[in-house]
C-alpha cells in the first residue's frame, strides 16, 4: 500500500523518518522572490541558525514561515517608498510605512481594535496550492494556518494582479464581511515585511470602502504583544 494521507504535503509511507519541505516550499514561493525548492532545506537550516530572537520569549514561531533572519530587523528600520501602483513581485521584503487612504495601526492600536466588537481582521497570507501530479493513491488536505483569533482567513487576494475569479471572490468576500457597508471597519494583515496585506487593503480601498486599515506587523506583532495564535480554516463564502 502505497497511499499516505497528505497534510500540505506528500508523506510517503516507506520514508517515515523523512522530513516534510513541501508546504514550506509552497508558502515561500508563492510569496515571491524566494529561491526554487532544493535550496530551501539549507536557506531555512542557515536562518534558524543566524537569527537570535527568530521568535518573541515564550510564543511558538510561526507554522508556515521560514524564521526571521538578521537583515529582517535591519529592513524594519528603512521602509519601503509607497508605490502608486500594487507591488507585483518579491513580497517578503521591505514594506512601506503608509498606505494612502488607510490607516497603519500599530500592535497596541490594533489590539484595542481586537477587542472592541465590529472590526473585522482579515488575514490574506497565501495559501500553499496542491501539488501538480500526484502520485496515484495519495490524497491532499489542505495544510493548517495559525492567525490571530476570530480573524478571517482570505488567502491569495494580495497579489498584484488577480484573475476575474479571484477578483470576483475577494469583491463577495468584503461584501458579505462588512454586510454591505462601504465604511464597515476592516483591518489587513499578514505578516511583518509582506506586501500582501498592503495590497490587499489598496484593494479594498480602491473597490470603494472607506474605512480600511492595514496592520503592517500582522501575526508577528501579534506574538510580540504576547498572544497566541489559534487555527483557522480558509474563508469558505457566506
Amino acid at each position: 500500500m502505497t497511499s499516505a494521507i497528505m497534510h500540505g504535503c506528500v508523506w510517503a509511507r516507506s520514508a517515515r523518518a523523512g522530513c516534510c519541505l513541501s508546504l514550506l516550499a509552497g508558502a515561500l514561493l508563492a510569496l515571491g522572490g524566494l529561491p526554487p525548492a532544493p535550496a530551501l532545506a539549507d536557506e531555512a537550516a542557515t536562518a534558524a541558525a543566524s537569527a537570535p530572537g527568530a521568535a518573541p520569549p515564550g510564543a511558538a514561531p510561526h507554522p508556515d514561515v521560514p524564521p526571521a533572519t538578521a537583515d529582517d530587523a535591519a529592513a524594519q528600520a528603512e521602509p519601503a517608498a509607497e508605490p502608486e501602483g500594487y507591488r507585483m513581485d518579491q513580497f517578503r521584503s521591505p514594506v512601506p510605512a503608509t498606505l494612502k487612504g488607510a490607516r497603519v495601526l500599530t500592535n497596541d492600536a490594533a489590539a484595542d481594535l481586537w477587542n472592541k466588537s465590529g472590526t473585522v481582521f482579515i488575514d490574506v497570507y497565501p495559501q500553499a496550492p496542491k501539488p501538480p501530479n500526484l502520485p496515484a493513491g495519495t490524497f491532499w488536505r489542505d495544510p493548517s494556518h495559525r492567525s490571530i483569533e476570530g480573524a478571517i482567513w482570505l488567502p491569495n487576494v494580495g497579489y498584484g494582479a488577480l484573475s476575474d475569479e479571484m477578483d470576483a471572490h475577494f469583491r463577495d468576500a468584503l461584501n458579505t464581511l462588512s454586510k454591505g457597508k462601504q465604511d464597515a471597519p476592516l483591518v489587513f494583515f499578514c505578516l511583518k515585511n509582506c506586501w500582501m496585506s498592503w495590497n490587499a487593503a489598496k484593494r479594498a480601498i480602491e473597490y470603494g470602502y472607506s474605512n480600511v486599515m492595514w496592520y503592517r506587523d500582522g501575526a508577528d506583532g501579534w506574538q510580540e504583544l504576547g498572544y497566541p495564535l489559534v487555527e483557522l480554516k480558509k474563508y469558505a463564502g457566506s
